[in-house]
């Protein structure tokens, strides 16, 4: 099992604020752009 911060991370592309690898992304990681649905609409 991995910890929370041996996880790949990204930066958000609307806050900034960097996020980490969730399972629900592990498809489509490569074209994963924000953290959340709000970033998204924002």
């Amino acid at each position: 099992m991995r910890r929370k911060g041996d996880l790949p991370q990204k930066i958000c592309a609307a806050c900034g604020l960097p996020f980490a690898w969730r399972k629900k992304w592990a498809r489509d990681w490569d074209e994963v752009k924000y953290c959340s649905d709000r970033c998204r609409r924002a």
